[in-house]
């Protein structure tokens, strides 16, 4: 664990669409980072999952409870001293401002890019719930970062390891 200059424990949301790389370059910078890795899709209650496996998308009344036990695994790491690196789709802005009640040191990295490139991505994956049906409901919902929002943009076209060391910098720079 590496906490802030301030000795904070730190914490990191690699957010975006589904097929972004989300999880795969949490774990890969929780493992950099030697920090504690969350993944969000296993907070989901059952009825979440069926319904996107379903291919209907989740209403904010589906979200709001899976949002607020992310926030407090995340409240609960920081009171403990663990710095975290979650991956979570965190799409709107409301979403993001609950999981930033866990910890006044929440950052988000959003995986972003080309719906295409997405969507083909999404069509190889044979062993996730979230059916490349549901891409458009996503984009539809997605809110960019906001200038005032603690975050930043990286391109999904870089490769995971760049996206990994990409994300090892931004952490490393907010020290």
């Amino acid at each position: 664990m590496t906490p802030s200059s301030s000795g904070r424990p730190r914490h990191v949301v690699l957010m975006g669409v589904a097929g972004s790389g989300k999880s795969t370059v949490a774990m890969g910078l929780a493992r950099e980072l030697d920090w504690e890795f969350g993944e969000a899709d296993e907070f989901h209650p059952a009825a979440n999952v069926a319904k996107m496996a379903a291919g209907h998308p989740l209403t904010d009344e589906d979200r709001w409870p899976w949002l607020y036990a992310l926030a407090a695994w995340i409240a609960e790491r920081d009171a403990a001293g663990i710095s975290t690196v979650l991956a979570c789709s965190a799409l709107r802005r409301a979403y993001r401002d609950i999981l930033r009640e866990g910890a006044p040191t929440v950052i988000f990295i959003h995986l972003h890019g080309p719906q295409e490139v997405i969507a083909e991505r999404m069509a190889r994956r044979l062993d996730h719930f979230m059916p490349a049906s549901l891409l458009d409901s996503q984009y539809a919902t997605l809110e960019e970062i906001e200038p005032d929002e603690p975050g930043h943009v990286l391109d999904v076209r870089l490769s995971p390891i760049e996206l990994v060391a990409e994300s090892a910098t931004i952490v490393a720079s907010l020290s």
